[in-house]
């Protein structure tokens, strides 16, 4: 099993990866697949216009995830990683006033957002519960092609087929086109023993079968820039974020009054508890704001791993590049073994998949870096998902803001406590990391619908707006 440390932290936009960046990418692969000759397209047939529906949790809290918005902008072939966040709004309005999609390399479309974007709550897709299906049409309003998609977690888009190929391979031959191709906990620590080498390590020769180190290393460095980058946008910013909710930014404020105490030298036994809250909750008010985020593994969940890394460095003064590098790569390590053998997707397993696992993979890269052993690192990712298991996933409005900005606040703060732990420890412990990973699949199984991103059980409904 090969998942790459770029596949696990992707840069995007908020507010959510499998909501938001999932049908932006969606859109842009049905458009791919348009222009392709790779279905059976009539001779002379040409495509006039394009429908959208959505489907499950993606229909029940669309709007407040900004899953409208994204497809549309998808359209427009805008992609995740490159769209301009204060040009979206333009984009918009100018397919709604037109009702035309213009994608660059494509004639254009028509597409009106209010009768051919359309949120199903009634009929869900059997695959996951983020479906979506695209079709476009002739110009006689003639079916020619239809794509089911479904947007899995992390901002992972897959096909209805692919879906089924991927879950078949979970049960395949280990992956031998890597030299360490773990695809459990337990596999990962035996491969540890055996070669000698740090998860890190094992992880880095992994991806250097596949990129050079120069080029794993930049990525790396990419990617806990736009970390920072987001913590410092959102420690600068405040005011009401969008939905409707009337939430207000926190961050600044915080920051504010820990930056004074600092300087004062005030005792304050909090103070890392403090600054891990703080900058968790930085990244999650950029997110809910629509702003530039990097998966980590999701967007629901984007606070925790940088938060981590940043109290790190704001706590450990020698620390180093190369402590980055191994923390990301320690703490993809333990991503991909989550996601491919339970779920990173709220809406698939409630947001012990999101949060959960964030904490988990924050645990391991902080054991990392602390100088843990393998056998550490693993004590402390179980420890730190095994105490959010059977968290729901139950956003008000449909919007990425309460409960999730302080959940991520409070799962950086698990995940510090989660390495103290274990590093305190011999890496003994009572409950596998694989276990807990079966546990926390089954847990999502058994929840129900209302409690997975769905906005129709829990807080959701528990709250009375104003």
């Amino acid at each position: 099993m090969f998942l790459s440390v770029f596949d696990v932290f992707k840069i995007g936009i908020g507010p959510s990866s499998s909501h938001t960046m999932g049908p932006m990418s969606a859109a842009n692969r049905f458009l791919a697949l348009v222009l392709s000759n790779e279905w059976p397209r009539p001779i002379s047939a040409r495509v006039a216009a394009l429908k959208v529906s959505l489907h499950g949790s993606l229909a029940y809290t669309g709007i407040g995830h900004g899953t409208g918005r994204a497809v549309i902008l998808g359209l427009m072939g805008e992609e995740p990683h490159a769209v301009d966040p204060d040009r979206m709004d333009e984009i918009i309005a100018l397919v709604e006033r037109t009702g035309r999609v213009t994608p660059p390399g494509h004639p254009t479309y028509d597409f009106q957002p209010k009768t051919d974007l359309i949120f199903d709550r009634k009929q869900p897709l059997p695959g996951h519960a983020n479906g979506m299906s695209f079709s476009a049409f002739d110009t006689d309003g003639r079916l020619l092609l239809k794509r089911i998609y479904y947007s899995i977690g992390g901002g992972f888009v897959v096909t209805d087929t692919e879906l089924d190929t991927m879950r078949g391979s979970r049960k395949s031959d280990t992956d031998t086109r890597v030299p360490y191709p773990f695809s459990t906990a337990r596999q990962m620590l035996e491969m540890a023993r055996a070669s000698g080498l740090t998860i890190a390590q094992m992880k880095r020769a992994n991806e250097e079968t596949k990129i050079s180190s120069t080029d794993l290393y930049q990525g790396l460095d990419r990617i806990w820039e736009a970390m920072t980058t987001c913590i410092d946008r959102g420690l600068k910013v405040d005011g009401i974020m969008p939905g409707g909710l009337k939430v207000k930014r926190r961050a600044r404020a915080i920051h504010d009054k820990l930056n004074e105490e600092w300087r004062s030298n005030r005792l304050n036994p909090l103070l890392a508890n403090d600054w891990l809250s703080v900058y968790a909750m930085a990244v999650n008010e950029e997110n809910a704001g629509g702003g530039r985020v990097v998966t980590a593994p999701t967007n629901g969940a984007a606070g925790v791993i940088p938060a981590t890394v940043r109290y790190y460095l704001h706590f450990h003064e020698d620390a180093t590049r190369e402590d980055i590098h191994n923390f990301l790569l320690t703490a993809a390590a333990i991503g991909g073994i989550i996601k491919h053998n339970a779920s990173i997707s709220g809406a698939e397993v409630g947001c012990q998949g999101e949060v959960g696992s964030a904490a988990a993979m924050a645990a391991a890269g902080l054991a990392a870096v602390l100088g843990g052993s393998p056998e550490q690192i693993e004590n402390a990712a179980e420890i730190a998902l095994e105490h959010h298991l059977g968290m729901t996933c139950d956003p008000i409005a449909g919007l990425v803001q309460v409960p999730c900005i302080e959940r991520n606040a409070l799962g950086a703060v698990k995940a510090v406590t989660a390495a103290s732990l274990a590093i305190k420890g011999d890496g003994t412990h009572f409950v596998p990391l694989d276990a807990c990973i079966e546990t926390m699949r089954q847990t999502g199984n058994d929840m129900s619908e209302k409690y997975k991103e769905t906005s129709t059980g829990g807080l959701a409904v528990n709250v009375v707006e104003c």
